[in-house]
């Protein structure tokens, strides 16, 4: 009887998107956004480092 009452939390809990894919969607989402976030900032660093040399050029 327990197993089967632990059945059907565990199926439940899958039908309301509790389930253990949610934490592998979870981990893979927040994956994408630190992969996002470090290009981003990488593009960003870039840009600020040719915006620093060319203000150098136009400042001598």
């Amino acid at each position: 009887m327990l197993r089967s009452r632990v059945l059907a939390v565990l199926s439940r809990a899958e039908r309301q998107n509790n389930g253990p894919h949610r934490n592998l969607d979870r981990q893979g989402a927040a994956d994408q956004k630190a992969e996002l976030v470090r290009k981003m900032r990488e593009k960003a660093g870039s840009a600020e480092g040719a915006g620093q040399a060319g203000d150098d050029t136009a400042q001598s």
